[in-house]
């Protein structure tokens, strides 16, 4: 098999980056057509020039800037409703975040927020019955969320790294938000009370946060204790843990902060 040297492969590129055709610099390096395609897509290739493979760097093993506030909403999405698949037909992972139907301006900060975080990754939207799935593929989803691993999130131990608490430190409002966006609601309850002789009927808004994994509801909870907003566990008789929030201040916070899905 005939080999070539370093400086005609240089040669080559050069042409081929300065807009030269293949087939035109084969002809005039007086090389076969085939081995210079080969070189102008692997050089594309280095160069993350090739569509739907443009990832280069990395927040986590490159130190490319991160948009912290975005990962830190994209974080309570995951830790929610998102889980990170490794297909045997795929070589690169994937990530998918479960957004209902009913709130299409969710899926679309969803899509944000990857994009945000991943700008170097195509985002997808997956339609399924009631659902949008987000998706992502990234060789680093699992640099990202280091969370990931085998089976359900609520049969293994979550905890945040470091670098993770740190983020949601500073940005405790975009974490919450991601959560309650996933496995939150904000609901008007209703009561009677008399007054005056006369009973009426009494509305006052909540929110709720319910999640099967008591670390995650853990993470929720120690977030709020750190915002000022009051909570507590209500009674149930299924597995998974129901957060409520509904003091009028603690509400009006997160009013202010959250809001309805929508």
């Amino acid at each position: 098999m005939r080999t070539h040297g370093t400086e005609v492969r240089r040669q080559a590129l050069t042409l081929l980056r300065s807009g030269g055709k293949s087939s035109d610099v084969a002809r005039a390096l007086g090389l076969p057509p085939g081995t210079v395609r080969s070189w102008l897509h692997l050089d594309r290739a280095k160069r993350g020039m090739l569509p739907g493979s443009p990832e280069r760097l990395c927040p986590r093993c490159d130190g490319r800037a991160l948009d912290e506030a975005a990962y830190a909403y994209l974080l309570g999405l995951y830790l929610g409703d998102g889980h990170i698949m490794h297909y045997h037909k795929h070589r690169v992972p994937s990530l998918s975040i479960a957004c209902s139907n009913t709130w299409p301006g969710l899926i679309d900060r969803a899509s944000a927020a990857v994009r945000a975080v991943l700008p170097d990754n195509k985002a997808c939207r997956v339609r399924s019955t009631g659902c949008t799935y987000v998706k992502v593929y990234s060789k680093h989803l699992s640099c990202l969320f280091p969370q990931h691993g085998a089976g359900k999130k609520h049969e293994r131990p979550i905890a945040l790294e470091p670098w993770q608490q740190r983020l949601v430190d500073i940005h405790p409002w975009e974490f919450v938000r991601g959560l309650i966006h996933s496995d939150g609601s904000r609901i008007t309850n209703w009561t009677t009370r008399v007054i005056g002789g006369e009973r009426k009927r009494y509305e006052y808004p909540r929110y709720f946060f319910t999640n099967a994994s008591e670390d995650i509801t853990r993470l929720f909870t120690d977030t709020l204790d750190k915002l000022g907003v009051e909570w507590k566990p209500t009674r149930q008789s299924r597995k998974a843990q129901n957060i409520s929030v509904a003091r009028r201040a603690s509400v009006a916070l997160m009013d202010a902060h959250i809001g309805p899905k929508y």
